[in-house]
Order: structure tokens, then sequence, then C-alpha cells
């Protein structure tokens, strides 16, 4: 047996720490999270007994990162990453000098350097990408529009904190800090840095988008060829792991961003749905590493040594971001329940804050107190977001009975929130009110055009919208959970009501105002969620389409009709 067994202790360990206070956790009605960050404390240095090799644990989770990531890619097409861009680009942006000012202003009224405000600040302001994705996924709203809106603010803070993390040692010396030596060595000075950064990262992106968008789909689809499951599973996550450590290496861009785009350009291929659920039991087990990596960083004491201070990063990371981000949805004027998705998404800091956190240490900038606060934030934060989000709603309800100005807001003239008066009343009669514009709702758009069907479209993203408008189809933005989106939609007079959105947990509110406005109408339901489809079914919503059910029906009727039947005769 060999001597040096640090990677298999340190999984086994985790594992199985994690199993069982994941597990006790939620028995407790706690999130298993909880428990993973728990496990990582108990083999942490900090605690006394086994302590698991930290490094090796870091590592671990960084491929659960690189792996969440190319499952989101996967599922996230650049049209979808685009149709966000007029919000996730300013809002992340405005988001991060927001929250860099608090931790800033923060830390000078401490004493801290500038730099090391600076570096704290920072540190403060980036999501961490884990649990972000984990929190949509566990609610089904990451392909929704809410989910791609968080997605695309993710990707945007990403980027700009590879350009961070590039320039903060050559600007170290100004700050107070050291020189880094591999800095000094280039000998290169701050504008080039910044050029030669912001070149790899466009000749990265534009290699994925020219190239990567031609081969990936060809490899899977030859990998796929040879029917060996085990090399189709080893070529999606070799494609992942590879891509991201190249672009790490090649392109200074974050592993995270690298797994990504090499996911976004497998979508591209038919075989994108099999590759997600090939690698997801990988992504789940590696993205628990991630939580334990994180707790084994997290020093306990600093909650008795400094507990009002570590009280001021927790409110920076959970209220002040929050409120600064659901203030800046509310501003690209997206509904209420957008901007409280969106906030909740990104009260927490991760994987970014430890690096560059540890980057600052390195450099003389950020003191070893400055760190332990950073993590103590982020552990605190990433056990609590779960709350805030179960919290959305009822947040939602008291906020719409209590202010005015939130109902404003959400009633403001929008010429988007209404459809134009030049619609005609022949498409206002009879038409399909069809919710959601998405991969589904398009294909259903597209058939009714070709056979001259009124119909009217329900969307909440605005730039979707703006376009469907600009071809002239009527289309109506908002949440249509909402009665007055389905109110300007004209369901009252419609003939059919089809709802081809992911998000099953308003169905039923659609379902239930667009009958007391027309009792009669008839409704269509799509969902992926056969266990969601049979409770529908039992509410009797309506017609119920279930992804694979209904696939292998459409297969049954072109099989019978190639063989000279009619199922409709059947």
């Amino acid at each position: 047996m060999p001597h040096n067994v640090s990677l298999i202790s340190t999984i086994a360990t985790g594992f199985g720490l994690a199993l069982i206070f994941g597990f006790i956790a939620s028995r407790m009605k706690v999130p298993p999270l909880v428990g993973y960050l728990l496990a990582g404390i108990v083999i942490g240095p900090a605690t006394p007994g086994f302590v698991a090799d930290m490094d090796l644990a870091g590592q671990l989770s960084e491929i659960g990162v690189m792996l969440l990531m190319l499952g989101v890619g996967l599922h996230f097409s650049l049209a979808d990453l685009l149709a966000v861009k007029r919000i996730a680009i300013p809002g992340a942006i405005l988001q991060i000098t927001v929250a860099t000012a608090m931790g800033m202003g923060t830390a000078m009224l401490w004493g801290w350097s500038l730099g090391g405000a600076l570096v704290f600040g920072l540190s403060l302001s980036v999501a961490s990408t884990v649990v972000l994705l984990k929190a949509l996924e566990a609610r089904n709203v990451l392909e929704s529009v809410n989910g791609r809106i968080a997605v695309g603010w993710l990707v945007v803070e990403d980027l700009v904190m590879v350009l961070v993390l590039v320039l903060l040692p050559a600007l170290a010396p100004m700050l107070g800090g050291t020189v880094d030596p591999h800095a000094a060595a280039s000998g290169q000075g701050l504008w080039l840095t910044l050029g030669l950064t912001l070149g790899k990262v466009a000749t990265f992106i534009a290699l994925m988008l020219v190239v990567g968008r031609r081969v990936f789909p060809k490899v899977l689809w030859l990998v796929a060829k040879t029917g060996s499951r085990e090399l189709f599973t080893l070529c999606v996550v070799a494609t992942a792991v590879g891509v991201a450590y190249g672009s790490a290496k090649l392109f200074d861009v974050s592993f995270a961003l690298g797994a990504f785009f090499a996911g976004m350009m497998m979508r591209e291929s038919e075989f994108s749905h099999r590759a997600a659920e090939e690698s997801l039991p990988l992504r789940d087990a590696f993205s628990v590493l991630f939580f334990v990596s994180v707790g084994m960083l997290f020093d306990p004491s600093v909650l008795l040594q400094e507990p009002l201070r570590v009280l001021v990063v927790v409110a920076i990371i959970m209220v002040g971001k929050t409120l600064a981000a659901m203030a800046l949805v509310l501003a690209f004027r997206y509904p209420l329940n957008s901007a409280l998705t969106v906030s909740a998404s990104l009260a927490q800091i991760g994987e970014f804050s430890f690096i560059l956190a540890g980057l600052g240490v390195t450099l003389k900038l950020l003191t070893p107190e400055g760190y332990s606060l950073i993590l103590a934030g982020a552990l605190i934060s990433i056990a609590l977001n779960s709350l805030l989000f179960a919290a959305i709603e009822p947040a939602q309800n008291w906020i719409r009975s209590r202010s005015a100005l939130a109902r404003s807001l959400e009633l403001r003239d929008d010429p988007l929130a209404e459809l134009p008066m030049s619609v005609p009343q022949s498409v206002l009669t009879g038409q399909v009110v069809l919710v959601g514009h998405g991969r589904v709702g398009s294909r259903i758009a597209q058939a009714l055009i070709d056979r001259n069907l009124p119909f009217v479209v329900a969307e909440e993203n605005r730039e979707v919208v703006e376009q469907l408008r600009a071809n002239n189809i009527p289309a109506v933005w908002g949440n249509a959970s909402d009665p007055s989106v389905l109110i300007q939609a004209h369901v009252a007079r419609a003939g059919m009501l089809v709802i081809a959105t992911p998000d099953s947990f308003n169905v039923r509110k659609m379902v239930e105002i667009a009958r007391t406005l027309n009792p009669a109408i008839e409704v269509v339901v799509r969902t992926h969620n056969e266990a969601e489809g049979r409770l529908l079914e039992q509410d009797e919503v309506g017609k119920i389409f279930i992804g694979e059910h209904e696939l292998a029906q459409a297969m049954l009727g072109h099989v019978l009709f190639r063989m000279g039947h009619d199922l409709r005769r059947t």
C-alpha cells in the first residue's frame, strides 16, 4: 500500500463527513450545504483531530466549479447570453462598484490602508458561482428569465475579476503593497498589462465562438458514433477540464469561464442534453467538495475575536449587495420578482473572493485579519443564502401590500407592458395567448405564423419583446402570473392559453387568472417534470405535455403513419 494517500484520505473524509452532516442538516430542515460546510470545519486546521490536505481540497473544488459551469453552458446558448446583456453588463459593473465602495468605506473607518480597503471591498462584491447555480437549480429557475439574468450577471462579474486579478500586482506598489516578483520580472506597465489582458480575453472568446462552435459538436458526434457510454462521458469531462485549464494557462481567464464557454459551444450539438445528463453525477459530487473546502479555510475563533466586524461584513454582503442589486434591476424596469430573485442570487461570496483575498495577503495589501473576515462572511452568507430565497415570495407579498411605491413601480407606464394600439382587433379575438418565447415557445409561434393563426406573446424578457415587436408580432412584456399581463394579452377574448415557459411554480396562478377572466378558455401546459405534470393533471389545469412522454407519443404517431395507420383514427 502506498505511503502517501493524502488524495484518497481527503476525498474519503470529505465525502464521508459531508454525507453525515448533510443528512443531519436535512433532517433538521436546514439546507444540506450547511452540513457540507460543517464537515469542512471539522477536517480543517482550525479544529483538533484529522486535518485534510487543503491544497488538494481546493483543487478538487475547482474541478467542481468547472463541471458546474459546464452544465450551465450546456443549457445556456449564446442567444440567451446576448438576450440579457442590456441588464447583465451595466448591472454587474454597477453592483461591483457599489459593493466595493461599501467595503472600502467600512475598511477605511477601521483604519485600514487604501490597498487593503480596495481588496476587501472587491472581495465582498463578487458572488460564488457554485452557490448561485445550486440555488437556481434547486428552485428550477436556472432556465427562466430571472435565472438567465443572474447567470449573465455572473459571467460579467467573472470577467471583471479576471481583469482585477491581472492588474492588482501591477497596482500593488501604488497602493502601499509589495512588488509582485512575476510582474517585476516581466517589466510590463499598467496600460500594457491591461491591453494584453483584454486582448487575451477577446481572443479566447473569439476562438471559442468561431472554432469551438464548429469543432466541439463534431467531436461529440464522432464519439457518440462509437456507442460507448464511458467514452462519451470521458469526452464531455475531458473537454470541460481541458478547455478550462487551457484557457487559464494561455488566455489568463478563469477555470469557470473556460468551462462555461466549452459547455455553451457543446450545446450546439444534438447530444448536448445527453452530455448534461452524463456529467450530472460528477458535477454534484465535486460541488460538495467545494463547500467542504470552504469550511476547511474557516477559523471559528474569528467569531469570538471580532464578532461586530463579522456582522458588518455579513450585512454588506447580504443586505448592502442585495439592496443595491434589487434597486438596479428595478431601475432597468424589471418586475419585483426578478429584482428579488437576482439580488438573492448575488447575496453571498465565494471562490473569487478567496483568490483575490489570498493575492492581497501575498502582496502585503490585506492583513490576515481581513482575510479571516472575508472567509467568515463567505461561510455565513453561503449558509444563510437559501433562507433569502425562501423569503422571496413572503417578501414580495409584504412589500406589495405595504408599499404604494412598489405597486406603482409595477404599474408604471411602460410601452412594452401594453399592446400597441395598432394591433388589429381581429388578432385579439379567438387568438392564442402564448406565454414564453424560448426554445419551445418560438417553435409554436413559428407554426402559428405559418398557418396564419392569430396569437399574442407574453414574455418576461424585455429584449425578446422588443425583437418580436420589431417583427410586427404582438407581444406584451411581464410575468403572466400577474393579472395585468394576461389582461393586456386580451386573454378574456382568447381561444387558447399555451404556457410554454419552464416557470412551473406560477402555472396554477396563470391558469386561475385566465379562467377567471375567460371560463371557456382551453389551456395547454408544457413541463419537463413528470411529477409536476401529474400534480397539474390532478388540478385539471388543462392539457399537459411532458417532455419524454410526449416525445414518445410523437414518435409513435410517426411510426404508425409510415406503416399506413393514422393515429388520429385509433
